[in-house]
């Protein structure tokens, strides 16, 4: 019989001791799993040295899966940045340490064991025909792997959550003071403007009222990153995620509208002349342009270098022919950014063209007010608050001066520019989505009781909160890190697009979780949770379906 406490089994400490050492140590096992995965695949996919596009796409789940362990590699990268700089700051408690270490333990084991891609393919290490060997059997992999993410750990972080859901974030976001202010005047506007409203929106499927738009506006929304020269405010990418993610935790559809006058004006920036910047981005920055996308066409969907509308050349204008599909907030704007062929007898993106088509904005009873242009409206689960449409050009006219950078065969190129930042800023779309799950499922776990206690008693509840808040901050930390290059002139396609596929993972398994703590009442429409999962879905599929986002992330690593 044990005694006085000898020969009891020790119970391992919530907190690792060390725990920046730790981490620190499996950064590098983890870089190299990424290695020798990224030299086994690229040995699949190549022929006589040259990586081969046709089996890139003859071995998918080999090269998808590549792109989301470089993703996990990054996030851990990323994570153990903000640690180390929050710990320098003397800001690193124990919530954060909690995220910090739930977040190695739970990847470290999913790089291992598999990587959830969705719920229903997982990435095992056999699919990219490689074995760990000793790569992971280091001291500080396996204590992470065995001790960082257990119930007692998640338990604790849970009640962490409770005594500080007030706060703007759960754990420290990273970021200055000066952006840390930004997301407060943001979150007030989202919590008095948007969130006592928004579900009614939803559910009348009605467009954000013009009052709430314009309000955007006086805070600045459409112009922030405009340059202050053309009458916008100049301030950063990361400035942009803050705003987005606050007003996305409001609402999705109000965190989108930013993101049309984000896409135009990066157009514009980077491939209009000085005389079109001048004409365009001041209303833009302003809010009184109003812009639109219309890129997607029926039966095309990612694969743009087949689109079909045409415009022709007619003295000094443009005359524009062929059907658009799924454009946002298509009817009551006052310019369409419109991809057509110009230039004949081609097939692919090197003869399609951008043009800046005026539009007069119409009404819920009359969208269409100009002659050659016609639609309809396309019914969906979420994502409500702009609608979507088809659209049909007949012969319409636009202006010639309109041609974006006065240059034919450059749209598509054009609009890879501006991927970057449309992605970095679906991806803080996604953060604040994944945000307003948490929100919704912390409250509902609080206040609902069940066998006489409230559910966020429950581990598995509980847990479902901590995995939450874990996961919004590797998403939130990817996508700053994302934006921050961004901000320094750096290419950042690649990371971007791994914050992108990060983050709508996260969104979705946040609001589904939620919706789950909710249980029955998760499926009434009267339930905030019901629209915030219907919102999150989308996150998957526009800006570049999970799929496209994880076969162009693995171009970009086989080089």
């Amino acid at each position: 019989m044990p005694h006085d406490g000898q020969d009891m089994p020790m119970t391992p400490p919530v907190l690792l001791p060390d725990l920046l050492d730790l981490t620190a140590e499996a950064v590098p096992a983890a870089e190299h799993v990424l290695e020798i995965a990224l030299e086994a695949v690229r040995a699949t996919v190549s022929v006589d040295g040259r990586v081969s596009n046709g089996l890139i796409e003859a071995n998918q789940t080999a090269s998808h899966g590549l792109a989301w362990l470089a993703t996990y590699v990054e996030s851990l990268r990323q994570m153990q940045k903000w640690a180390a700089k929050l710990d320098g700051e003397g800001k690193f408690g124990e919530t954060e340490q909690l995220i910090h270490q739930i977040a190695f333990g739970e990847y470290l084991l999913q790089i291992q064991g598999g990587i959830q891609m969705n719920q229903g393919e997982i990435l095992r290490l056999q699919d990219l025909d490689i074995d760990l060997g000793e790569t992971f059997e280091i001291e500080a992999v396996e204590t992470l792997m065995a001790s960082g993410n257990t119930q007692a750990a998640r338990s604790r972080l849970a009640v962490l959550i409770e005594e500080t859901s007030a706060n703007l974030t759960v754990g420290a976001s990273g970021l200055d003071e000066e952006l840390e202010m930004i997301r407060e005047q943001f979150r007030r506007f989202s919590v008095d403007r948007v969130e006592p409203y928004a579900h009614e929106w939803h559910l009348k499927d009605e467009l954000i009222p013009m009052e709430i738009i314009e309000e955007m506006a006086e805070l600045g929304v459409f112009g922030l990153t405009i340059p202050e020269e053309f009458g916008g405010f100049g301030l950063s990418k990361a400035s942009m995620c803050v705003v987005s993610e606050e007003l996305s935790r409001g609402y999705i559809g109000v965190g989108s509208l930013g993101t049309r006058s984000e896409i135009a004006a990066e157009l514009i920036i980077c491939g209009g002349t000085y005389e079109q910047k001048a004409k365009w981005l001041p209303g833009l920055a302003s809010g009184e342009i109003l812009p639109t996308a219309v890129f997607t066409e029926p039966n095309t969907g990612s694969d743009l270098g087949s689109l079909r509308t045409k415009a022709r050349k007619e003295d000094d204008d443009w005359i524009i022919s062929g059907n658009k599909t799924w454009i946002t907030h298509a009817a009551r704007t006052h310019v369409m950014t419109v991809l057509a062929r110009t230039i004949p007898d081609t097939d692919d993106y090197k003869g399609l063209s951008m043009f800046l088509a005026e539009k007069t904005p119409g009404t819920d009873e009359d969208p269409w007010q100009d002659p050659g242009i016609s639609g309809g409206e396309i019914e969906v689960l979420g994502y409500r608050g702009m609608k979507e449409y088809t659209l049909n050009f007949d012969d319409f006219k636009v202006n010639g001066e309109n041609l974006l950078g006065q240059v034919e065969g450059q749209g598509f190129k054009q609009l890879m520019q501006t991927f970057e930042s449309a992605r970095i800023q679906t991806a803080a779309r996604a953060v604040g989505v994944a945000q307003s799950a948490l929100d919704e499922g912390l409250q509902y776990a609080r206040d609902r009781k069940q066998f006489g206690k409230a559910l966020i008693n429950f581990p598995r509840v509980s847990g479902k909160l901590a995995m939450m808040a874990v996961e919004i901050m590797i998403a939130r930390q990817l996508t700053y890190f994302s934006a921050h290059e961004k901000d320094n002139d750096r290419r950042c396609d690649l990371e971007a697009g791994m914050a992108k596929l990060l983050g709508a993972r996260v969104a979705w398994a946040c609001a589904d979780n939620a919706l789950q703590i909710h249980g029955g009442n998760g499926f009434a429409l009267e339930y905030k949770i019901s629209r915030i999962l219907c919102d999150a879905r989308i996150l998957n599929i526009f800006e570049g379906a999970a799929e496209i986002q994880a076969q162009v992330i693995a171009r970009r690593l086989l080089g």
